[in-house]
């Protein structure tokens, strides 16, 4: 059984599901490791132009698993702090390759995202929460720091600093009514309605311009970590100015709402 499925629901967007239900897809190193290597492939498919990330079963992701971490490669004659320091950079890789992919990413929350699968979905760009759901920061819980895989650096930009550290020093549970209206996800939807909101999400994406989808998710990791307005908007008018003067795009936008129709961009 494969522990990461991908399947194509729709015309441009991949669907990537972490498969194993039975532990509520912890993030064990047989999980993550193909994890990690489909999320790099993806980010290369031209063809895919939106990836919906979701979990098997009642549940997203439930963090570290306590019971099975699997086996993490590579590590023959290391010792416990230099594996520990592999398993680390394996989790962060996650992360990391969510936010540089070139394709937008919508965590389909399906259920229960406890610790490192808090971190997972909000490392996506869009977040969007089955009335099922619920978010903890759980290290706090386990007698660790709350701190993990980003959690401090995302969750204070998504709900303001004071916000996030009383979720994070509480450990307390975060249910999806509650996540939507601080902002941790864009919309709470029934649950058998999630994988199909998110396929009307990507559908609209799928539909404008490749590079202006692109351009505009760099746009926005960039302006999280600006350290100036003045700065930051040079970087999106010289984005706004690459795309405008590189392509027709713009002029195929005001053809078509001329002729209503929608417009096809071809970059």
């Amino acid at each position: 059984m494969a522990f990461v499925e991908l399947s194509r629901p729709a015309d441009a967007v991949a669907l990537v599901t972490l498969n194993r239900p039975e532990r509520m897809n912890a993030m064990a190193f047989d999980v993550m490791l193909p994890l990690r290597r489909l999320l790099e492939e993806l980010s290369g498919d031209n063809t895919v132009r939106v990836v919906v990330l979701t979990g098997a079963g009642h549940g997203f992701c439930s963090g570290a698993d306590l019971e099975d971490a699997g086996v993490l490669p590579g590590i023959d004659g290391l010792t416990v702090p230099t594996i520990a320091l592999r398993a680390m950079e394996l989790l962060d890789d996650i992360i990391r390759a969510l936010r540089r992919m070139h394709q937008p990413v919508i965590a389909a929350v399906n259920g229960p995202a406890i610790g490192g699968g808090f971190c997972l979905s909000l490392a996506a760009d869009i977040r969007v929460a089955a009335q099922s759901a619920y978010f903890r920061a759980a290290g706090i819980n386990n007698g660790l720091t709350a701190a993990e895989l980003g959690l401090s650096y995302l969750l204070p930009r998504a709900v303001g600093s004071s916000r996030a550290a009383e979720i994070m020093l509480t450990g307390r549970d975060v249910d999806a009514t509650e996540a939507e209206r601080i902002g941790i996800v864009s919309a709470t939807v029934p649950d058998e309605m999630l994988l199909g909101t998110c396929y009307e999400m990507a559908g609209r994406m799928v539909g404008f311009s490749h590079v202006g989808v692109e351009l505009t998710k760099r746009m926005i990791r960039t302006g999280i970590d600006a350290s100036s307005l003045e700065t930051h908007m040079d970087n999106e008018g010289t984005s706004q100015l690459f795309v405008r003067m590189t392509t027709r795009n713009f002029e195929e936008a005001v053809r078509a709402r001329r002729e209503k129709r929608s417009p096809v961009f071809n970059d």
